[in-house]
């Protein structure tokens, strides 16, 4: 496992219970802004990691499950934010930006 990745699977355990957070903003944190595709590609990957990642928590700028096909079911992304309160209507978070989560802010 790449350093890279381990750097976004740092940000990603620190997405609090029911937010959650977009690819870029995790690439920009992590100083590599305009490397979203890239914290995809990791997150891809999350499932092989050696701890618990909660991949779910990470959605695009819009707000869209677009990583859904990478959990065990089409649905299963979207079961485990609904689990956490987070409303999701044809794939896409309701009231994104209340549930959005900056790791750049305190």
């Amino acid at each position: 496992m790449n350093d890279f990745y381990l750097k976004v699977y740092a940000v990603v355990q620190k997405i609090p219970f029911g937010k959650v957070c977009t690819y870029g903003d995790i690439a920009e944190y992590i100083g590599t802004k305009g490397s979203a595709r890239t914290v995809g590609y990791a997150m891809n990957k999350a499932a092989s990691a050696p701890f618990y990642v909660p991949a779910h928590r990470v959605v695009n700028r819009n707000g869209i499950l677009t990583g859904k096909h990478h959990f065990g079911s089409p649905t299963h992304m979207q079961e485990l934010l609904e689990s956490e309160g987070i409303q999701i209507i044809n794939n896409q978070i309701q009231n994104f930006e209340k549930v959005r989560w900056y790791p750049n802010k305190k």
